[in-house]
């Protein structure tokens, strides 16, 4: 079966914990229409306890069990939703991804004092002050939780940087500890050295650190029994330490982890692949790179040369290791990384991503289930934004579990009209896929000697007509303007 993963979240996903019920409540449908995996948000305390998304992490040991930012849940719902959310997964056959934040932490229980240097915001390389005393909210004892589970205690030697300062205006401090006066080592030099990103920066070249991650992974395990984890920010945190955090956490659980990480850089798969390139293939990354052209794509319209889609893509340079994707959190209108596909163009490229053979493709929740939200834009205004259900996505989805398989024929000679094919295999009849963002055409494809004879018509509804095979195993199969069309036998 070809796997399809979910993100069953968004940036503004109901909150009063219900999310995890709602994992509980949906594990069937999403089995249904193919999906063999589902990555959820953050599971444990940020420090706006009950409201926060969980990129704010405060404590990785609360998963909703102890009373602390205000709240005993998270946003999503207790420990006991969690678990029983996951294990309804694992009974539908779904494995379970889970969302790891460890580059930074935030909401610290008490004040130290310790010397630091302040640094130039666009170039953290570049020093701006003497060496000062400061002090940060980077003491953390878990007051609420008491010690349970684990005893140790962060304080300002397990931090790199703080963008926070008693008594003095915000800036990026560069902590002087026993462990490095400089920053970590990043495969890029954008912002001069981006490991700093926000909040307390976690100095994963302290080994009490290194060590209290790697056991806390093993207790995350134990607990839930994740599939696989999907790393936060990988921008901005040592490659050398996720590489042996993953070595570790598969050799601890005894499980081929699944890992995908998040190296957002659209547009430049040099990187993308230097980084899997430093972290010997340990774990597959988000194509940013083709989730930009779909972006583009979308807003050129007509203009844009379809031909050239995956160009420049992780999923056409190293398919073994891209997960493709159309929109995500970050993407999605009023965030930082704002870069949305328009409404019209998303059949397009989720056909993209869900019915070719290469990449791993990931649906993103409101375009499922659509989505209703209101937050401030870069002027500070309210914005209400609606999400529509892409428009045929559970017939897309189907058709990536019923038929696209087999061998694969590409035609892209049109600059605005795309299509392939594939055969099928001994289980599965096969597909013709056609999409078009400018004209009516009739794409001539070949389906193969096997489908002589056959008549296919269009699983999406686009077109009333039916198309039958030739005695050379070919077809003309039609596409509407600005859309796309699958067909499979009648």
């Amino acid at each position: 079966m070809n796997e399809t993963m979910i993100q069953f979240f968004h940036w503004y996903s109901e909150g009063d914990g219900k999310l995890w019920k709602e994992a509980e409540k949906q594990a069937k449908y999403l089995s249904e229409l193919g999906i063999t995996s589902v990555w959820l948000p953050p599971a444990y305390k940020g420090t706006s306890g009950g409201y926060s998304i969980g990129y704010d992490a405060y404590d990785l040991f609360d998963l909703g069990e102890f009373d602390q930012k205000g709240s005993i849940p998270t946003k999503y719902g207790t420990k006991d939703d969690y678990t029983k959310a996951i294990k309804a997964l694992k009974k539908e056959n779904i494995q379970v991804i889970v969302d790891i934040v460890l580059g930074h932490k935030a909401g610290g229980d008490e004040l130290e004092t310790f010397k630091a240097v302040k640094v130039d915001e666009n170039n953290r390389e570049k020093v701006i002050s003497g060496e000062i005393e400061i002090q940060s909210y980077t003491k953390f004892t878990f007051p609420g939780r008491g010690k349970k589970y684990s005893d140790f205690e962060w304080n300002f030697n397990c931090f790199s940087g703080v963008d926070y300062a008693e008594g003095m205006d915000s800036n990026i401090f560069k902590i002087k500890n026993e462990y490095g006066t400089d920053w970590e080592e990043m495969i890029d030099d954008e912002k001069g050295n981006y490991d700093y990103l926000m909040y307390n920066d976690i100095e994963h070249r302290n080994p009490f650190v290194r060590e209290e991650l790697n056991t806390w992974a093993k207790w995350y395990f134990d607990q839930t029994d994740f599939d696989g984890v999907r790393l936060d920010a990988l921008k901005h945190i040592s490659f050398d330490f996720y590489k042996e955090w993953i070595t570790l956490l598969r050799s601890n659980s005894g499980k081929n982890i699944f890992a995908v990480g998040e190296y957002w850089a659209p547009g430049y798969l040099n990187l993308l692949q230097k980084y899997i390139e430093v972290t010997e293939g340990c774990m597959s990354l988000f194509d940013s790179s083709l989730q930009n052209n779909f972006h583009t794509a979308s807003n050129e319209g007509d203009s844009y040369d379809l031909s050239k889609i995956l160009d420049g893509s992780l999923t056409q340079a190293d398919p073994l290791h891209s997960v493709s994707l159309v929109d995500n959190h970050d993407t999605q209108p009023l965030q930082d990384l704002e870069a949305p596909v328009e409404e019209w163009f998303k059949p397009l490229a989720y056909a993209l991503i869900l019915l070719r053979k290469d990449g791993y493709p990931c649906v993103f929740y409101p375009d499922l289930y659509g989505s209703h939200y209101i937050d401030k834009d870069k002027e500070g205004n309210d914005q209400e934004i609606f999400l529509n259900k892409v428009n045929g996505i559970e017939e897309l989805l189907k058709a990536r579990k019923d038929h696209a398989y087999g061998e694969q024929k590409d035609y892209f000679e049109d600059s605005n009209c795309l299509g392939w094919t594939r055969e099928g295999d001994d289980e599965h009849s096969g597909c013709a896929v056609v999409l078009s963002n400018k004209d009516f055409y009739e794409k001539p494809m070949e389906m193969g000697e096997k489908y002589i004879g056959n008549v296919f018509y269009d699983l999406l509804g686009r077109s009333e007509e039916k198309v039958t095979i030739d005695e050379k195993g070919w077809g003309n199969f039609p596409v509407p303007v600005g859309n796309v069309s699958v067909w499979i036998v009648e």
